[in-house]
């Protein structure tokens, strides 16, 4: 089978051919961007593999865009933040070089756990939004969710015989991100099911989790020692804790398992 060629086409019927081409090969930047690169194109005396070189780039530019602005919005965060809006002089306890290092989602790739633990107003929700987004950036599934929120969900559809589906829903995400974590207490049912959707999500998935207690004040949320410190054991091993109070919460973390284990 032979290609059949345009030649001698006009200027007007070129153009007209390319949207059109561009219409059918679903190509909407190098239709919206032709006319401006190849008139750099001509001005700059590109080659012809050149001036086709950045028509195809500018696609695939625009395509990474567009995924990524599709994978954001499925996040479901509640509004937009980012690490270039954070402000790190604001709270000296936050390393913004620990901060951009997660950002690049080496944590996410391997399946790691992350825990933003400080008091109300440093940061938490922020720093989880903006990380979240950067992991979507980076091409990962994300998804946002409130504690509360996350736990009403599971025991609704526990109740309606549907609790497998919606766990195998959190589990095909790359990063859950649990904010408010602590700021009211769970009965254990629900904070059974919480431990579930935490500990059946794939090998790896991530977790990140915001709250405003210490891991020693996590018996507060989850009021049976061996759950709370089963919970605790799942959010943190292997993972990266980040402080963003004055408190030590790890070691209020170490003082709670050494009583639960006494």
């Amino acid at each position: 089978m032979t290609t059949q060629r345009h030649r001698g086409l006009t200027e007007q019927a070129a153009e007209t051919a390319v949207d059109q081409a561009c219409r059918l090969l679903r190509l909407p930047t190098v239709r919206a961007q032709f006319t401006d690169i190849a008139e750099a194109a001509s001005r700059e005396q590109m080659t012809y593999r050149g001036f086709l070189a950045e028509l195809l780039m500018a696609e695939c530019d625009d395509r990474n865009r567009r995924r990524s602005e599709h994978r954001i919005k499925a996040a479901a965060f509640p509004r937009d933040k980012s690490l270039r809006a954070f402000d790190f002089d604001a709270n000296p306890n936050i390393d913004p070089a620990a901060v951009h290092t997660l950002a690049r989602c080496d944590w996410v790739n391997k399946g790691q756990p992350l825990c933003l633990i400080g008091d109300s107003g440093t940061g938490k929700s922020h720093l989880l939004i903006a990380l979240g987004t950067e992991a979507a950036i980076a091409g990962y599934r994300v998804r946002y969710t409130l504690a509360t929120k996350l736990v009403n969900e599971l025991v609704e559809a526990a109740d309606e015989k549907s609790l497998n589906k919606t766990i195998a829903r959190y589990g095909r995400v790359d990063l859950l991100c649990i904010d408010e974590l602590g700021y009211m207490e769970l009965d254990r049912r629900g904070a059974e099911l919480l431990f579930q959707v935490l500990t059946e999500r794939e090998e790896k998935a991530s977790v990140a989790i915001a709250s405003n207690e210490s891991f020693g004040g996590w018996t507060k949320t989850f009021t049976d020692p061996r759950l709370c410190a089963a919970i605790v054991d799942r959010l943190t091993f292997g993972g990266t804790i980040l402080e963003t109070g004055t408190d030590s919460y790890r070691l209020a973390h170490t003082r709670n398992r050494t009583e639960h284990q006494a």
